[in-house]
């Protein structure tokens, strides 16, 4: 921390670098891991070994055991954002390439201004803002929509990306949710029982679907072990972490920059090591997509007033 109290500006770098670029590997991370390890059983897997590493650490640094509401908000987060929202990333890769994905879930800052908009003495977007949101959905009505009355796609991959855009919305509005509800003081312990819930709320879904007695470790290929044990380390334990500190520390427009770094850094990682064609259609949506994204997030901060008092010397910082 530096003088003050606010996080040091080094910290909140490398924190946000640690959400752009682990984060946007987490793309080819999953397509790698469910090669041949069932969908909601490779994630439930992933955040219950990642949720009980962190548990665990932050139980030995001496955190405060949580209080019955901050459980209670730790495993309604696990659900909303990493069940529903990476849930339906993991199960959009069975049938779609990678980039495809990470390109739809750039759309999550649409929602944080439609929720906000929304709720209760929320704010009403500018016309910069509004602009925006119609770009947004422009590209990715032409990213997804062509596939869905052409017949380039299958309509299990529409009906995928279709899912994805769902759980955009609950990651969107779980973050939201992390703002203001009461949660461990430990960014760690938190991370840990968000994931920890998640897990079990993964694993549950993948029993319902017959997960566990389809899977055979027998026939799990070294490359599946590999994409799992990079997803627990660095997009679970590093960049989950980092992102769960600096919604604590920063402003959700800043925050909600990794919304269009992440695709950059899926799609280039899903043409180098796995082959994913790279369309001039994809193209497009991707620069359309990108340049909505930016006029949401800026023309809010432009907009935005004076910062939360939790955050004033972040900012300043």
């Amino acid at each position: 921390m530096s003088a003050g109290g606010a996080p040091a500006r080094s910290a909140v770098v490398l924190a946000f670098l640690a959400v752009y670029v682990l984060w946007g590997s987490s793309y080819l991370g999953i397509a790698w891991a469910i090669g041949s390890i069932p969908p909601f059983l490779m994630a439930g897997s992933r955040m219950f070994v990642a949720g009980a590493i962190l548990t665990a650490y932050a139980t030995w640094r001496g955190a405060a055991r949580p209080t019955a509401t901050e459980m209670r908000s730790c495993a309604i987060l696990g659900l909303m954002m990493l069940c529903i929202g990476n849930g339906a990333v993991t199960y959009a890769e069975l049938t779609s390439a990678s980039g495809r994905v990470a390109l739809i879930v750039a759309m999550t800052p649409v929602w944080f201004v439609l929720i906000e908009w929304l709720r209760p003495g929320g704010a009403r977007p500018t016309g910069v803002v509004v602009t925006g949101l119609a770009l947004g959905a422009a590209g990715v009505a032409l990213l997804v929509g062509p596939d869905a009355f052409s017949g380039e796609g299958t309509s299990a991959a529409v009906m995928g990306e279709l899912i994805v855009l769902v759980g955009t919305l609950s990651w969107a509005a779980g973050s939201m949710f992390a703002r203001q509800t009461p949660l461990p003081p430990s960014s760690a312990l938190a991370s840990g029982l968000q994931m920890l819930w998640a897990g079990v709320f993964l694993g549950a879904f993948g029993l319902l679907r017959g997960e566990w007695g389809a899977l055979d470790v027998a026939h799990v290929t070294a490359k599946s072990w590999g994409g799992l044990v990079y997803l627990v380390l660095f997009p679970s334990l590093i960049g989950y972490s980092a992102y769960t500190w600096i919604l604590k520390v920063s402003t959700p427009a800043k925050v909600g920059t990794y919304a269009y770094v992440n695709p950059v850094v899926a799609v280039a990682l899903g043409w180098a090591f796995a082959g994913e064609a790279v369309t001039g259609r994809m193209l497009g949506a991707a620069g359309v997509i990108v340049a909505g994204v930016a006029l949401i997030t800026f023309g809010k901060s432009a907009k935005a007033a004076e910062p939360r008092a939790d955050c004033a010397e972040a900012e300043h910082a």
